[in-house]
C-alpha cells in the first residue's frame, strides 16, 4: 500500500495489524481518484471507518484542504497516525478516535464536500451513516461508498447515485448530493 500521487506520492503506508481492516488496493485507489479528478484539490474530506487512512491521505497528498479521519480500532489508529507522520500531512488532518455513529451524531462543525465511507461489509453499516451524514454535507458534496459488490446501496433522500465501479468483490458507489 502506498500513496499514488501528489506531495507524498510513492511513500509506503503502514497497514493495521488486525484482520478486521480491509486496506484499499492501489488499483482501486488509483481508479477512485481518476474518477474524482478536480473534486479533490481544496476539498474538505471526511474519511469514515478510516482504517490506515489511505484514502484520506491520498486526498491530502493530491491537494485536499483538510481531512477528518474517524476510526475506533487501536491497531488502525496506530497505523493512521504513523502514516500521517510519515507523509508529513498531519497538519491538515484531524483524527477522531470514536465510533462513526457517535461522530455523526454531533452537531456539524464542518461541512464536508468529499466523503469516503468504507464500513464493515454489512448493509446496516451503510444505511445509518448515510442518513446521519446528510446534515454534514456541503452543497453538491460527493460521497463514495466502498462495499461488497452484492450489497445494494439504498436510496437516501438527497443523495443520488451517479456511478458505480466494480473490482472483484469490491464495489465503489458514487453518490452526489442534490437539492443542497
Amino acid at each position: 500500500m502506498r500513496v499514488i500521487a501528489g506531495s507524498a506520492g510513492g511513500m509506503r503506508l503502514t497497514a493495521p495489524r488486525d484482520r478486521s481492516t480491509r486496506p484499499i488496493t492501489d488499483r482501486v485507489k488509483e481508479t477512485l481518484f481518476a474518477i474524482l479528478g478536480d473534486r479533490v484539490p481544496d476539498a474538505r474530506v471526511l474519511d469514515l471507518y478510516a482504517g490506515s487512512g489511505a484514502i484520506g491521505i491520498e486526498a491530502l497528498s493530491r491537494g485536499a484542504a483538510s481531512a477528518d479521519f474517524v476510526e475506533r480500532g487501536r491497531p488502525p489508529l496506530d497505523a493512521l497516525r504513523a502514516n500521517l507522520a510519515a507523509t508529513r500531512l498531519a497538519d491538515a488532518a484531524r483524527v477522531h478516535a470514536l465510533e462513526v455513529d457517535r461522530f455523526l451524531a454531533e452537531r456539524p462543525a464542518t461541512r464536508w464536500n468529499l466523503v469516503f465511507l468504507d464500513p464493515p461489509y454489512e448493509l446496516r453499516a451503510i444505511v445509518a451513516p448515510l442518513r446521519a451524514l446528510r446534515p454534514h454535507l456541503a452543497p453538491g458534496a460527493m460521497v463514495v461508498v466502498k462495499h461488497f459488490w452484492r450489497t445494494e446501496v439504498p436510496a437516501i433522500e438527497d443523495l443520488v447515485p451517479i456511478r458505480q465501479r466494480r473490482f472483484g468483490e469490491t464495489m465503489l458507489t458514487f453518490l452526489e448530493q442534490e437539492n443542497a
